[in-house]
C-alpha cells in the first residue's frame, strides 16, 4: 500500500537507564532514541529507532537520513520504495515501522494479520545482565534467578569467571552469553569449553564480524548465533557453516519488512531464530513481539532495563511480554 500525500517528521528523546548498560565495547546510562512520524489524512503512524554507534550511526545522521528520504520520496511513500531510497539501519527502521503503522490505522487492519501465522499471544523474553565484575553480575543474577532466561553481557577478562558465577547464582536459568565480538580466535576453544561446562544455551557472536571464519572449522558443544555478522537477507548464505542461529533486529534490518523476509529465510536454511533489540522504549519493540510469535529467543526486555518507558506501553508480566494494543502501534 503507498499513501499519497504523506508528511514526514522525527525527533530525538531521551530514556534514563535504570543504572548503567554495560556491553564490551561500550556502557551508557541513557536510550536516546529517533522517533518517527508518518502522516496522511488526519491519521499517524509512529516508528522507534536506536542509532548505533557500532554502525556509524549517530542521533544527528539518522535524522538527517530521513528527512533526505523524506524529500527524495515526495508524498508517495510504500515499503519498497523505502527499500530502495535507503539503506538497512536505523533510520529506514523507523520509517518503515511508522508506515506499518499508519497502513494499519488507515485500513483498520491490524499488522499482526499480516506478519504472524496465528493470533499473537504472550512471548517470553530473556533479561540481560550488563558486563560489570563476576560477583556484581552474580549478584543481579541472584536477584532475577526466577527469570527462565537471562542473557548475560561478556567481553572481558573475566569472562570465564562470569559465566561460573552467573551459572551458579541463577541454576534454574537458561542463559544466552553475549560476546559482542570480543573473543579471539586463540581465546575461543577455553571459553566454549567452560561455557560448556556450566550449560551455557547460546552464545551470541563470539568473534568479530567478517572475522568468524574460524567458527566453520571447530565443533559447536553449545550453539552459536549471528548478531552483528547477520543484518539482511543477503548475508544468510555465507552463514549457514558458522552459526547456528541468527539474531534479527530491526535496527539493523531497516524495518519490519526486511525483518520478515530474513526469518522467513532463514527458516528455509535450518537457521534458529532469535528476535533481539538494542535498549529503546516500547515503541521500539512492539513490531518486534510481533516477529518473535515463532523464534526459538527472544530477547526484548529493553524497556526492563529503562527507569521509564513512554505511556502507553507494552505489557510486560514478569517474563512475559504481550503483543501491542493499538493504541501503541500496529
Amino acid at each position: 500500500m503507498q499513501n499519497s500525500k504523506c508528511s514526514v517528521d522525527a525527533w530525538t528523546e531521551r530514556y534514563p537507564i535504570d543504572g548503567q548498560f554495560r556491553i564490551s565495547r561500550n556502557s551508557k546510562t541513557e536510550a536516546e532514541v529517533v522517533v518517527c512520524r508518518i502522516s496522511s489524512d488526519e491519521r499517524s503512524g509512529y516508528g522507534e529507532c536506536v542509532p548505533y554507534p557500532r554502525y556509524g550511526e549517530t542521533t544527528e545522521s539518522v535524522l538527517d537520513a530521513i528527512n533526505q528520504a523524506a524529500k527524495q520520496l515526495g508524498g508517495d511513500i510504500g515499503h519498497d520504495r523505502l527499500q530502495e531510497a535507503l539503506p538497512p539501519g536505523a533510520a529506514r527502521n523507523a520509517l518503515d515501522c511508522a508506515l506499518w503503522d499508519l497502513q494499519a490505522k488507515i485500513s483498520g487492519r491490524h499488522v499482526h494479520s499480516l506478519v504472524c501465522r496465528l493470533p499473537p499471544r504472550p512471548v517470553e523474553t530473556a533479561f540481560t545482565v550488563s558486563l560489570d565484575t563476576p560477583d556484581a553480575m552474580a549478584n543481579v543474577a541472584r536477584g532475577v534467578s526466577s527469570r527462565p532466561v537471562l542473557k548475560i553481557k561478556l567481553g572481558g577478562k573475566d569472562d570465564i569467571a562470569i559465566m561460573h558465577a552467573v551459572a551458579a547464582a541463577a541454576p534454574r536459568s537458561r542463559i544466552i552469553a553475549d560476546a559482542n565480538e570480543a573473543w579471539t580466535p586463540d581465546t575461543l576453544p577455553e571459553l566454549m569449553r567452560e561455557a560448556a561446562r556450566v550449560r551455557i544455551a547460546l552464545i551470541e557472536q563470539p568473534l568479530p564480524a567478517g572475522k568468524d571464519e574460524l567458527l566453520a572449522e571447530i565443533p559447536h558443544p553449545i550453539p552459536i548465533c549471528a548478531d552483528e555478522s547477520a543484518h539482511i537477507v543477503d548475508d544468510l548464505e555465507a552463514l549457514r557453516d558458522r552459526y547456528d542461529t541468527v539474531n534479527i533486529k530491526l535496527d539493523k534490518t531497516g524495518g519490519l519488512t526486511e525483518a520478515v523476509r530474513m526469518r522467513e529465510r532463514a527458516r528455509e536454511l535450518g537457521f534458529g531464530v532469535m528476535v533481539g533489540c538494542m535498549v529503546g522504549t516500547s515503541l521500539s519493540m512492539a513490531p518486534a513481539v510481533l516477529l518473535a510469535q515463532d523464534a526459538d529467543y527472544i530477547d526484548l526486555d529493553g524497556p526492563l532495563l529503562l527507569a521509564r518507558d513512554r505511556m502507553p506501553a507494552l505489557s510486560y508480566s514478569g517474563n512475559m511480554v504481550s503483543p501491542p494494543r493499538a493504541e501503541l502501534w500496529g
